[in-house]
């Protein structure tokens, strides 16, 4: 869903600038049916969609430990390494699955975003509290830089965030600079993710928990052993290709603005070939561990990842 919401900040220069801001909604859900039987037909909007280097900000709320902000960090490593090292498939290679909406852009065509790791922010002490508005989480997300950028808040597991689990894991969104740039007052794109570990892990960090609802089947094991932080890199995975997309709500995307599908959000519960409602696929298993994963990262990590909808087979399209 798309929601309009006007700002309460506490910064007066902000009001003008945030009394527009744009959520969209992007949370992936636990599949109620089986999302291959009928073809997508999405649509490029002619909108922007983000091209260039972008960096990557990540703004941690809450308490977080060294270890856990580890696993997203390398995570977003894992997105432009190119490193001959690292194992396939690989995070980069997911990734790469996103260049196919750019090239479908007519007449000219449009380069894919460049992502790489930018600042990262610590605001352990809950400056805003642990129950926060949509509104706040945009104020939050403007701490980070807002040029060539995408601001990740990301809630630690004892943050209440307006929305979650009830109708969403995280959001993808647009708002307006405080700062002219080129004497212009540009938007930058944002993402929020909350860590379901103790609220609503059946929700959110399927399939690596027993789900709340359908089939019981037994959860896999996390390939970072943290339920908690894995379920946020899937949920940041898909909020990625979303932003990267469909940044503005104009972009890619199927269905009704208020309510898109996007790259990722159109393959709900798909990670692995032969996907069904509560079975997330053929995945590959850590024999070490038993944890199951389907890309290789930076620093020996390893991931599950989303399936990204493919706009040329209008298909659900898994790393191999």
């Amino acid at each position: 869903m798309v929601f309009f919401v006007s700002s309460r900040f506490v910064l007066p220069v902000l009001l003008l600038f945030l009394s527009i801001n744009r959520f969209s909604s992007a949370a992936r859900r636990l599949p109620v049916s089986d999302q291959t039987q009928e073809p997508f037909l999405f649509q490029y909007h002619n909108g922007p969609l983000l091209t260039g280097q972008i960096s990557v900000n990540l703004i941690w709320y809450g308490k977080f430990r060294p270890s856990q902000r580890a696993i997203v960090s390398d995570f977003i490593d894992s997105v432009s390494s190119r490193k001959l090292t690292t194992a396939q498939p690989s995070v980069a290679t997911w990734w790469k699955a996103t260049e196919k909406y750019f090239n479908l852009v007519k007449p000219k065509k449009t380069s894919p975003p460049l992502l790489s790791l930018g600042t990262q922010i610590l605001d352990e002490k809950y400056s805003l509290g642990k129950s926060l508005s949509g509104k706040q989480i945009v104020q939050l997300a403007s701490k980070g830089g807002q040029k060539d950028a995408i601001n990740v808040v990301l809630t630690s597991s004892d943050v209440a965030v307006e929305g979650f689990c009830s109708s969403k894991c995280g959001i993808h969104g647009s708002s307006l600079s405080a700062k002219r740039i080129n004497r212009k007052i540009s938007k930058f794109a944002y993402i929020w993710v909350g860590n379901s570990e103790t609220q609503c892990p059946g929700q959110c960090a399927w399939p690596l928990h027993q789900p709340i609802y359908g089939p019981q089947n037994p959860p896999l094991v996390a390939p970072n052993n943290d339920v908690g932080l894995d379920g946020m890199v899937i949920n940041l995975a898909s909020l990625l290709a979303g932003t990267a997309t469909n940044p503005f709500g104009n972009g890619y995307f199927q269905g009704p603005k208020e309510a898109p599908l996007e790259a990722a959000s159109a393959c709900p519960g798909v990670y692995g070939k032969g996907a069904y409602p509560g079975y997330a696929g053929d995945l590959s298993v850590d024999s070490t561990t038993g944890a199951s994963y389907n890309a290789h990262g930076v620093n020996g990590r390893k991931y599950l990842l989303p399936a990204l909808f493919d706009p040329s087979t209008s298909t659900c399209s898994t790393l191999p």
